[in-house]
């Protein structure tokens, strides 16, 4: 379940547990007011994510593209191993910043 939180001037967009063809047009869809409500500082915490199909880089893409449209800032924040994998293998660690999940203390 996405969740949107406002701290400050920056939007927080948090994920589910997946973004992959059966949620990716409703996730897509929950996010849009983050954007139109002048969402050009935004976060999207990962830390619930340990799927994403294409159609979820597809989203991501589309969003990372209209914030920097707005002149904004786009990063991605507590992203699992295998997920940050994807989006290196796809070239997205290129042009947008993402931060591995930190490792929990023992």
């Amino acid at each position: 379940m996405t969740k949107i939180i406002k701290e400050g001037g920056k939007t927080i967009i948090q994920t589910g547990a997946r973004i992959d063809t059966m949620n990716a047009n409703q996730f897509e869809e929950d996010i849009k007011p983050a954007l139109q409500d002048g969402g050009v500082d935004l976060e999207m915490d990962c830390t619930e994510l340990t799927y994403m199909a294409s159609s979820g880089l597809r989203v991501i893409q589309k969003t990372m593209r209209t914030v920097m449209q707005l002149k904004g800032q786009f990063k991605m924040t507590n992203v699992n191993p295998e997920i940050y994998k994807v989006l290196a293998m796809t070239g997205f660690t290129k042009f947008m910043k993402v931060e591995k999940k930190k490792e929990e203390q023992a």
